[in-house]
């Protein structure tokens, strides 16, 4: 039914800046939050930040802040997550995540996208 499409993971140097994009596509009335989540190996699944639908209000991690940005474009259901001065504990595998309305009707249900490996190393 609604399908997220990650792009924009890679190895990048420490320092460095990565732009990570997600696309929503399929059966969509309506989107709500959109949001990204990362998983290092042997650790849980954690909030890197998210951003309310029309984009006034977001939140991040407390290790993030002031390194990353989460935007949104509504007209192409994309978020996009710009992470600068990078840092090898930031590598991890990245997931799109964005609450989706298929009809007017229908309530608000939790998609995911596959994942894009973020790797920071020199």
């Amino acid at each position: 039914q609604v399908q997220l499409v990650e792009s924009g993971g890679g190895l990048v140097q420490p320092g460095g800046s990565l732009r990570l994009s997600c696309a929503a596509s399929g059966s969509i009335f309506s989107i709500g939050f959109m949001g990204w989540y990362r998983q290092a190996p042997g650790k849980e699944r954690e909030l890197v930040a998210r951003i309310t639908s029309g984009g006034s209000s977001t939140n991040y991690a407390d290790s993030v802040k002031g390194r990353f940005t989460i935007s949104r474009d509504n007209a192409k259901n994309t978020v996009y997550l710009q992470m600068n001065s990078l840092k090898p504990e930031d590598t991890a595998v990245y997931f799109c995540n964005a609450v989706v309305k298929t009809t007017m009707a229908s309530p608000y249900n939790n998609y995911w996208g596959q994942g894009t490996q973020v790797t920071v190393s020199s």
